[in-house]
């Protein structure tokens, strides 16, 4: 039985914690191995001459592109410096009295609802389930609940809701009068039609937080938005943002990625046999590896692969401190073919 991790012990609640260690490899962090699109770089770069300047305080050419990409009008996208910023707007809009988040899952949502000061619930996904969210998360989606907060792939899990599942929640919430949120910051490293971005209209209360961080490789230029149809409630969670929250470069950046498409689907097809490669040679290892659609593993270890892999100057994720885990689960991040065989390399070397 894992002791689930209650209180502010650890300190370091994200990956990617490569300024207080020496390291070599970076696995904690999921951003995309395919590296910044040149499209993107070249933008930033030019976006210097701009710095001179307040950036537009509407956004209005990112809301075009952003709008562009998804098929969606300008009023249903609200622009953030990250998908952290567009969580708090969040839950500052809606104010829930009563919060459900299944776990284990990002720490940032925890974060953001317990800044409404109300009731959070946890729902517990089972290890033996691979932590895929059962039908008795219905039994708490009463009516009491304002907001529940989905990942979508889950993380640190990798887990997939499926579309018509996650239709079926949607539904349920809709009749209860009940907020959801889900991320799909990930979305775009899964194959397939996952996302539920083709449901926004049917689904007033449906709010998708996306980020050009991980897709795009850009998590030190902090850019995320929020699809949501319902108007009234965008304005809300708008008067909860800051004026001129997005630099020049964030603005820059957007537009160009929001070009380009052939990037998505070539990290899609790279992420997918690189997942795999991944994946097998850990089982090989010994690990257990639970499935995912992401582009990271969860996987369990009784070994301290943490520690030893530090020693190796390669970093991974210690997931102790994600509430519904325990010692010896990690997460790692899918990087390209040469780092994923080095990671194995070393696991096998490091092996007690």
């Amino acid at each position: 039985m894992c002791e689930i991790y209650q209180g502010a012990a650890m300190p370091h609640i994200h990956g990617g914690d490569i300024y207080r260690n020496r390291v070599s490899m970076d696995f904690s962090v999921n951003v995309n191995p395919l590296g910044i699109p040149q499209s993107v770089r070249q933008a930033v770069q030019e976006a210097i001459g701009d710095c001179e300047r307040y950036p537009d305080i509407s956004a209005e050419r990112l809301l075009h592109a952003v709008s562009r990409m998804h098929g969606v009008p300008t009023g249903n996208v609200l622009l953030g410096n990250g998908a952290s910023e567009i969580l708090m707007a969040a839950v500052h809009g809606i104010m829930p009295g009563k919060t459900v988040i299944p776990v284990p899952s990002f720490y940032g949502y925890e974060y953001a609802a317990g800044a409404a000061n109300g009731e959070i619930v946890y729902y517990s996904a089972k290890e033996e389930d691979n932590f895929r969210l059962g039908k008795d998360l219905y039994a708490a989606l009463s009516e009491d609940v304002d907001l529940l907060i989905l990942a979508n792939p889950g993380n640190p899990t990798g887990n997939l809701i499926g579309k018509t599942d996650l239709i079926k929640i949607l539904s349920h919430c809709k009749d209860y009068g009940i907020y959801v949120l889900v991320d799909e910051c990930f979305i775009e490293f899964c194959s397939g039609d996952c996302s539920v971005i083709s449901e926004i209209n049917y689904f007033s209360n449906l709010l998708l937080v996306r980020a050009f961080t991980k897709i795009f490789s850009i998590p030190g230029i902090r850019l995320g938005y929020l699809i949501c149809s319902n108007r009234q409630l965008v304005g809300k969670i708008g008067r909860h943002l800051p004026e001129w929250n997005l630099s020049c470069f964030a603005h820059a950046a957007g537009c160009a990625c929001a070009s380009e498409m052939d990037y998505i689907k070539k990290t899609a097809a790279f992420m997918r046999t690189e997942r795999c490669f991944l994946a097998e040679g850990l089982k090989q290892n010994g690990y257990k590896v639970f499935p995912s659609e992401a582009n990271f593993l969860l996987i369990y270890s009784k070994e301290p692969l943490y520690e030893r892999l530090l020693e190796q100057g390669i970093l991974i994720r210690d997931c102790r401190n994600f509430r519904g885990l325990c010692e010896g689960f990690y997460r790692i991040a899918v990087r390209s073919r040469e780092e994923n065989a080095k990671l194995l390399r070393v696991l096998q070397e490091v092996k007690s």
